[in-house]
């Protein structure tokens, strides 16, 4: 880290055994991912006056180059005011890997491809009183297509720019659309 590991204590005691637990699992998600530039944890106790429990927050705040910010909280559920402090900064910590590990596979491109969920094509004309339009496809080429066409009745949800998927076809008038339906991401084309 750019940063040394910073860790707080609010409303509750600093302890050895606790603060070595948060450097080991510091030392961990750096392993997991060596270019953390900071990371920061607050260990909290949220009730002062409470007789019976321990209710522990845990938050991990942490920046990744170049301007990711990572932040985990762990919070203590609705009635559950037993678990201790060591078992609140595992799971925060686990968690806080969890978003690392994901981050580092979008960042090495390993984020897994869904190409039936992609944008094939964009809405470039709808006429919705005529019941047609038109899709430009990712080679340049206008298709059309009628509102029979398009799948779920989301006919009068496409606007210009909307991202879809289609099947083409050779019509009487050259190539068509014979299925067309709203991609579940966004253009990038």
């Amino acid at each position: 880290m750019n940063v040394p590991l910073e860790i707080s204590f609010r409303e509750t005691e600093q302890n050895d055994q606790v603060e070595q637990l948060i450097r080991d699992r510091a030392k961990k998600l750096e392993r997991v991912c060596p270019h953390i530039s900071s990371c920061r944890i607050a260990v909290e106790k949220t009730q002062k006056h409470q007789s019976k429990g321990q209710p522990y927050r845990v938050r991990i705040d942490m920046n990744v180059p170049p301007n990711h910010r990572l932040a985990v909280s762990k919070e203590p559920s609705k009635g559950d005011l037993h678990t201790d402090l060591v078992t609140e900064i595992r799971d925060a910590f686990d968690a806080a890997e969890r978003q690392v590990r994901t981050l580092n596979e979008k960042q090495q491109g390993e984020v897994k491809s869904h190409p039936e969920q992609e944008v094939q094509a964009v809405v470039e004309m709808v006429d919705k009183e005529q019941g047609y339009g038109f899709i430009r496809n990712t080679d340049g080429q206008q298709i059309y297509f009628h509102r029979n066409s398009v799948l779920r009745g989301e006919f009068d949800d496409l606007a210009i720019g909307t991202g879809v998927q289609y099947t083409p076809e050779l019509g009487e008038k050259g190539l068509q659309a014979s299925t067309v339906q709203k991609a579940a991401y966004p253009p990038h084309m």
